[in-house]
Formats: C-alpha cells, structure tokens, sequence
C-alpha cells in the first residue's frame, strides 16, 4: 500500500450517436495505489462501467471514443499504447471480471481451453504447463473436481461457478490490477457473499489492486477501504468508506444511503428514494446536475456546475452546500 499503481486523469468519454453526442464520462480523476481495493459505485447509467471500460480500451468504436485525459498504469499512459501494445497489458497485468459471465465465456469452448489460452497467450507456457496450471487456478478459486472439470463447457456450470471461472481467468497471470465489474448482480446473496469473500482472500494473497464496480452500497462495507460516488458521468464524491458512510457530504451519497434498509429500521418505515430521473447525457445541464432532484438546491446551483472540490484529507465533493448535508437518517 502506498505505491501509486493508477492515476486517471480528466478521462472523457462520448459516444456518437444519431440522436447526438452521449457524454458519458465527463472529466473523472482518482487514483489507486498498490493492493488498495476501491469501489465505484452509482446507478444504471452514471458512467461507472464505461469509466473503467475507458481504462483498458474496450469501448466499442464506433460509436464510442475516449476524447480525452490520461490513464497512468504502472508508469506509461495507456491511452497512448497501440492496440498489440495494449492486449499484452489486459490479461497479464490487467484482469476483468465481467457482470454476466455467461456472455463473457465462449459457449463453444471447454473452460480448462479458456483459461490455458491466457496463460499461453502472456506466459509462453506450453499446453501442459498451462494445464496443470489451470488446474491450480481452478482450486484457488474453490472449484470442487477442478482435474475432471478442465473439459466441461460453461452451461454445465451455475451461475456461481461459472463467476469464479471468471475470476481464474482473470487472475491467471498474477495481475496488478483486477476489475470487478458488478460481478454478484445476478447470485444469491449467500453466493455472491462467498464470492466477495473470495476476492478479498486473492488480494491479500496476490497483493492485487482491486476496482469493484457496484450499486450496491451493502457490499462495498465490508470489500473496500475507499469509494467513489458517480453521477451523470462525473464524481460527486470520493473518500473513505467509513467517512462517507457515516456522514455523506453529496445530496447524492445521503440519497442513496438513506435507501439502503438497515436493521435498526423500524419494520413498517418505507424506505427513502431518490426522486426524479437522471439528467439527458446528451444534453448536459449547465447547472449542478443533480438539482432537479436535490432537497438542498438553492439558487446558485441552477446557475453553475460545482467542481469536485477538497473538504478534508482524502476528502472530495462536488456540492456548492456539502456543508449542509446532514448524514444518513
């Protein structure tokens, strides 16, 4: 911890569409040291997972493009990185683990050939070192039988499973940085808890930096040190989990906590929501993107967009009034 694996800088990213241009990531900045494990959370729409697509270029062009910022990962900007240049870096240095992982595996495919083509692919092994090698990946990833299941397709995996395939895959060359993008949104809670248990326990082990992409506040308590808070493509807020949890400093950040049910909640209490809906990408506002929907907005806020600006050590928000945001309920 400490030695600065990512610095992202000003990162845009648009897509050129009939009906206009979708700004979808507006200017983000943050950085991740070595180990650390950081969380992006937001809702459907915010920009979270064409963010860190951005980082590693897998935004499909046409229609999308990275129009502009830096990507520093381990010393060189991979935005400037040709495309060969780039395939060495994902899957060696760089592993993804995607949200539905049966559109992410190959059908066609035994899974042992999917996870044996990365090791041969980035680390020159032969087809026997690989497999003996996918083997032990297989049980470092708490696949039961993992000898005879190396021939076995992914449809006769569940859902569960096929996840921690995933996860194998992604960690098969020991990479710096690994990306979760949203990958227990479609298991059971006491899957998807096992899972997360997993990733922790491979952090530790591999000393892997971690980016988990979630709308779910409730897993990034127990997974993550830091948190950023997206909205409307940009950062609204950013921090350590245990700060923001306590006392969220974006009318956002407060809107979503306070959706989140918790056990002191009384039984027949509603939970609160956010009202409204997200601004039009393509037409960003000129004011505070959130104040159509803010019980804070005062005259100001119609009138300029506010910066992500510091209000303490390792603390950022984008509120003109985050002095006035009262924490969760």
């Amino acid at each position: 911890m400490g030695s600065q694996l990512l610095q992202v800088k000003n990162l845009q990213t648009r897509f050129f569409t009939d009906d206009g241009v979708v700004h979808a990531v507006n200017g983000i900045s943050y950085n991740l040291d070595k180990g650390e494990t950081l969380a992006i959370v937001g809702e459907s729409g915010c920009g979270k997972t064409v963010g860190v697509l951005s980082l590693i270029g897998l935004i499909p062009s046409p229609p999308g493009r990275v129009t502009g910022g830096e990507v520093i990962f381990d010393g060189q900007d991979l935005l400037k990185l040709k495309r060969s240049q780039l395939e060495d870096v994902r899957g060696k240095d760089i592993g993804m683990v995607f949200q539905d992982p049966t559109m992410s595996l190959t059908p066609v495919l035994p899974v042992g050939t999917q996870i044996t083509e990365v090791l041969v692919r980035h680390k020159n092994m032969t087809k026997k070192e690989a497999r003996e090698r996918a083997i032990e990946l297989m049980r470092l990833v708490n696949i039961p039988r993992a000898q005879d299941r190396l021939g076995d397709y992914p449809h006769q995996f569940s859902g569960g499973v096929r996840q921690r395939i995933m996860i194998a895959i992604a960690i098969a060359c020991m990479p710096k940085l690994m990306i979760a993008d949203e990958p227990t949104t479609a298991l059971d809670v006491t899957i998807a808890a096992g899972l997360i248990d997993l990733v922790k326990k491979l952090r530790d082990e591999l000393d892997m930096a971690v980016i988990w992409i979630t709308h779910d506040l409730a897993v990034v308590a127990g997974l993550a040190k830091r948190l950023i808070v997206m909205y409307a493509g940009s950062i609204v807020e950013e921090g350590l989990v245990t700060e923001i949890y306590k006392q969220p400093k974006h009318p956002y950040t407060e809107g979503l906590l306070n959706s989140v049910p918790r056990l002191d909640q009384i039984q027949s209490e509603k939970l609160s929501t956010i009202g409204g809906m997200p601004p039009d990408l393509i037409e960003l506002p000129k004011s505070c993107p959130f104040a159509p929907r803010c019980n804070y907005v005062t005259d100001h806020c119609w009138q300029e967009t506010p910066p992500l600006m510091e209000i303490g050590t390792n603390r950022k928000v984008a509120c003109w009034f985050s002095e006035k945001v009262g924490g969760r309920k």
